[in-house]
């Protein structure tokens, strides 16, 4: 097995699209969120000006998700063949509801009829919230343990089975931190009467986050042992879940204080932390067994030939300061407030 740095390829490979989706959840988790609020706007006027503020920007995110499916895929395809044949429904329903987010985003301004544009922004709203909970759904199986079996065959039998009670609360604190990341980022891209609107609504949207992460970090505990057995064995790694719960606090006191651009950071910082809490609580497996631990994938088993992941770390090492460098040129290129002219949505 090849090494880097002193670290084996696998590893490298498991931090890559962990950062990846990392980028993605924090790229496209605002924009989630600020459509999930859509339905809160009553005015037109509102509407429009909260869709342009994630109009310029919300392809480009997508394109994190891509690079990631393209890099599970490259880096660990016995895991990939398991993981989305195993969650085959939930991917599906993703699929379909980011299919109609674009569609409604694009027609959304194509008609002056005022049901029309109802219509879309309903799509858009219910879009937003739905994939939201379903990256939290397929987080929460992955976390729980899916039924693979014998050859890495998906063994459940029920056809709303990934919809169990830990997948849907960990759905529900997804969106809900996504609404809380998306009331911000709107925040800095309004004013006026949607801004006051916005920080009384972002209020509520920490109320529905600390809730719903709460009960989840609850239920984990009593419920699902095997997430704290790392932690037991390394008592240094409690730094993350500290990392991330000051993050959470720093949120609404820096929003309190206005200050919009470090809530917006430490929202960013709480999501990757979070994901990083996921990276420990698994690390070195990937997909976890809930019928016998001599199925679980695991980086080793899952990974491609050494000769493979030497030269796809060398095509990272080119491609991600560009991606990197495109995003940081996108964001720049439309930061301040949302201008509505002829060519807005």
């Amino acid at each position: 097995m090849g090494t880097l740095l002193g670290i084996d390829y696998p590893t490298w490979w498991f931090l890559v699209v962990g950062g990846l989706f990392s980028g993605y959840a924090i790229l496209d988790g605002f924009d989630f969120g600020a459509g999930a609020w859509h339905l809160f706007f009553r005015k037109e006027l509102s509407r429009r000006i909260a869709l342009n503020a994630v109009g310029p920007v919300w392809d480009g995110n997508e394109v994190w998700l891509v690079i990631g499916g393209g890099a599970l895929f490259a880096g660990f395809p016995l895991m990939y063949a398991t993981f989305f044949s195993s969650l085959y429904i939930p991917f599906m329903l993703f699929l379909m509801f980011i299919i109609f987010r674009a569609i409604a985003i694009e027609f959304r301004g194509k008609e002056p009829m005022r049901w029309w544009k109802n219509l879309w922004d309903v799509g858009y709203s219910v879009s937003s919230i739905m994939l939201a909970f379903l990256l939290g759904v397929v987080l929460g199986n992955v976390l729980q343990g899916i039924q693979i079996g014998e050859n890495y065959l998906y063994q459940g039998d029920g056809f709303f089975e990934f919809l169990n009670p830990y997948a849907l609360m960990t759905g529900l604190t997804t969106l809900s931190l996504f609404m809380v990341h998306g009331a911000i980022y709107l925040l800095l891209k309004t004013e006026g009467r949607l801004f006051a609107k916005l920080t009384i609504l972002l209020k509520k949207g920490m109320i529905f986050f600390m809730i719903c992460f709460g009960i989840t970090t609850l239920y984990t505990l009593l419920y699902i042992p095997h997430l704290s057995d790392e932690f037991r064995g390394n008592p240094s790694l409690f730094i993350v879940p500290l990392m991330v719960f000051l993050c959470i606090a720093n949120v609404p006191r820096l929003a309190n204080k206005k200050k919009f651009k470090m809530a917006f950071f430490f929202s960013s910082l709480t999501i990757a932390l979070m994901l990083v809490l996921v990276a420990v609580e698994l690390y070195p497996d990937l997909l976890l067994s809930s019928i016998s631990p001599e199925y679980t994938i695991d980086i080793y088993k899952a990974a491609s030939s050494t000769k493979s992941m030497g030269i796809m770390l060398t095509i990272v090492a080119i491609g991600t300061p560009l991606v990197l460098g495109y995003t940081f040129f996108v964001y720049k290129t439309f930061k301040g407030k949302v201008q509505l002219d002829e060519t807005s949505y």
